[in-house]
């Protein structure tokens, strides 16, 4: 049965009493509710317009973190000065990464693998994937039922190892495959589209 009244307590112990905001998936006031997104909004970022196309790729889709702006495509940081291999002299190809740290597993994408994973912490590249955002979030949504806090990274279980495995499947190293993608983008020339 839902509640009418915020579910919140005060600091003084008493209970926030603002009405549940109508069709709420949590007896929170609105007030409460914007409270919880800008929360979440901090770690996992909102997706938005980019104020300006992305000066790398040329998109309009970003995130928007408290510290800035990201493109949601190739993941320019809105600001930063271009170097050749970003500003499309060289090729680009759009990853799906699978990294373990410990027990877990992260599902990212990435247009620059190479500089995304030197920002992150893990144990192991276990495999690539070509494809973009749209691939990430149909693998996230695969795998649901293992994902940890709605985050990236999932609880290692036997679906999730098969797709790995069958990705793997006659590629000794995943960094190797990665720069025969790159090789093939630039054998292909611009005339691709990004």
């Amino acid at each position: 049965m839902s509640r009418t009244a915020c579910a919140i307590a005060s600091e003084t112990g008493g209970a926030c009493s603002a009405p549940v905001a109508p069709g709420a998936p949590l007896n929170l006031c609105t007030q409460h509710l914007l409270a919880a997104h800008d929360w979440v909004a901090r770690e996992v970022g909102v997706t938005d317009t980019l104020p300006s196309p992305c000066l790398a790729c040329g998109s309009r889709l970003g995130v928007k973190y408290p510290s800035g702006w990201l493109c949601a495509i190739c993941e320019w940081k809105v600001g930063e000065i271009l170097d050749d291999e970003s500003s499309g002299i060289g090729a680009r190809v759009d990853v799906v990464y699978y990294l373990r740290f410990r027990d877990r597993i992260k599902i990212g994408t990435s247009g620059n693998p190479r500089q995304r994973l030197a920002a992150l912490r893990y144990d192991e590249l276990l495999a690539f994937e070509r494809g973009d955002r749209v691939l990430e979030q149909r693998r996230h949504a695969q795998f649901a039922a293992h994902r940890i806090l709605r985050s990236e990274w999932f609880e290692v279980h036997d679906a999730l190892v098969a797709h790995i495995r069958i990705l793997r499947d006659g590629v000794e190293d995943p960094w190797s495959q990665h720069t025969l993608w790159l090789s093939q983008r630039l054998a292909l020339g611009r005339s691709v589209s990004r």
